[in-house]
C-alpha cells in the first residue's frame, strides 16, 4: 500500500505539472519563472498534500519532517545526482535573490520554532510570503523579458502562446485529475508510512525526514534529472530552489494554518534537523559562486553528505552506538574540510576572473 500510494502520488504530480506548465506558458511567463514557480510548486504538491493530511490527522511531526527532509533531499540528493550527470549552470538571478531568500527563510523557521511549535500566526506569515514571492517572480520575470526585448521566451511558449478553448480545457482537466490523485495517494502513503514506522520502532519525525520526504520528492527527482539529461540545466537548478521555497512558505505555512494546535517542533528537530536544513541552504552559495556552475565533484559531495545524514538518522533511530561518533566526525572533520575546499575554490575563481580567464 505504501508503494501504491507513492505511485499514485507520482502519477498525480506528473499530470498536474503537465497541465499547469502549459497553462503558465500560455500566459507568457519566462522559463526560469516557470521553473521557480509553476514546475516547482507542481512537483512540491505531494509534500503539500501529505503534510496537510498529516497535520489534519494530528501527526504534525510527519508534516514538519516531510518539509525539512524534502529541502535537505532536494539540495543534497537531487542537485547532487543531477550534477553528476552534467555540470549544472546557475543563473545570476538565483544567486542574487532566490538562494539568499531560501537561506533567510530557513533561519526564520528555526527562530519561529523557539517556542516548540509553528502556530497559525507563523502559518499566516509564511502563506502571505508565498503569495508575495509568486507575484514578485511573475512581475520581475515579465519586466526582465520586456527589457531584453524578447517576444517569445522559448520555443514552448511560442507553441502555446495562443491555445484554443479545447486545449485550455484539457490542461485544466489534467490539473483537476492530478490533484485528485495526489489527495488519494497521500492518504495511502501517510497512513502506511506511519504504520511501517511504528512496526519498526522508528519515530514519526525520522520516517518523515527519510521515507516520506524522499518519496514525495520523486517528482522533483524526475524533473531535475530529466532536465539535466536534456541539457536544460537552469531548469534543473530552478526546480530545486523553487521547491525548497515552496516547502517552507507553502507546505509549512498551510500545514501550520490547518493544524488544530499548530505543527510541533521536537528538541531533536530544533537542534539537529533544522540546523542541517540551514547548513544545506548556506552551502549552496559558495558552490554556486564558484564559476556559476555546480561541478561534478561538488555534486558527488552533496550526494555523499545526503547518505551520511540519512545514515545518522537511521543509526540514531536504531540506537546504534556508531551514530553519535559518526555525527561528531561529520561536524568536526568533514564539514570543516568541505568549507576550506569551497573557500579555496571561490578564491581561485575570483582570481581567474580578475586575470580575465573565463
Amino acid at each position: 500500500m505504501l508503494l501504491l500510494g507513492l505511485a499514485v502520488l507520482t502519477g498525480g504530480a506528473e499530470l498536474l505539472v503537465r497541465g499547469a506548465s502549459k497553462l503558465a506558458a500560455a500566459l507568457g511567463i519566462s522559463p526560469l519563472v516557470v521553473g521557480l514557480t509553476v514546475v516547482a510548486y507542481g512537483t512540491s504538491t505531494p509534500e503539500l498534500v501529505v503534510s496537510i493530511q498529516s497535520a489534519l490527522s494530528g501527526q504534525g511531526s510527519v508534516a514538519l519532517g516531510n518539509a525539512v527532509g524534502s529541502n535537505i533531499f532536494n539540495v543534497l540528493f537531487i542537485l547532487g545526482t543531477s550534477a553528476l550527470i552534467v555540470s549544472l549552470r546557475v543563473l545570476p538571478q538565483l544567486i542574487r535573490f532566490d538562494v539568499p531568500l531560501m537561506i533567510v527563510l530557513s533561519f526564520a523557521v528555526l527562530l519561529l520554532s523557539i517556542d516548540g511549535r509553528l502556530g497559525r500566526v507563523d502559518g499566516v506569515l509564511f502563506t502571505a510570503g508565498l503569495l508575495a514571492y509568486t507575484v514578485w517572480s511573475i512581475v520581475a520575470g515579465r519586466k526582465e523579458q520586456a527589457a531584453a526585448g524578447i517576444a517569445d521566451v522559448s520555443k514552448q511558449e511560442s507553441m502555446t502562446a495562443k491555445p484554443g478553448p479545447k486545449s485550455i480545457a484539457i490542461d485544466g482537466l489534467l490539473v483537476v485529475v492530478g490533484l485528485g490523485l495526489l489527495v488519494l495517494g497521500s492518504r495511502w502513503f501517510v497512513t502506511n508510512a506511519v504504520a511501517l514506522a511504528s512496526s519498526l520502532g522508528v519515530s514519526e519525525m525520522v520516517i518523515g525526514l527519510t521515507i516520506v520526504a524522499a518519496g514525495t520528492s520523486l517528482p522533483e527527482v524526475a524533473t531535475s534529472v530529466t532536465a539535466a539529461i536534456r541539457g536544460e540545466r537552469d531548469m534543473a537548478v530552478g526546480n530545486v530552489i523553487g521547491s525548497n521555497l515552496f516547502n517552507i512558505l507553502g507546505v509549512l505555512g498551510i500545514s501550520s494554518l490547518v493544524a488544530a494546535d499548530g505543527v510541533p517542533v521536537s528538541e531533536s528537530a530544533f537542534w539537529i534537523d533544522l540546523p542541517v536544513m540551514i547548513a544545506v541552504a548556506v552551502a549552496c552559495l559558495p558552490i554556486f559562486f564558484t564559476g556559476h556552475l555546480i561541478a561534478r565533484w561538488e555534486g558527488g559531495l552533496f550526494l555523499a553528505y545526503y547518505f551520511g545524514y540519512t545514515g545518522y538518522l537511521v543509526g540514531t533511530a536504531m540506537s546504534a552506538d556508531w551514530a553519535r561518533s559518526w555525527g561528531l566526525v561529520m561536524l568536526g572533520l568533514v564539514v570543516p574540510l568541505t568549507v576550506i575546499t569551497l573557500a579555496i575554490g571561490l578564491v581561485r575563481n575570483r582570481s581567474s576572473r580578475a586575470q580575465g580567464v573565463p
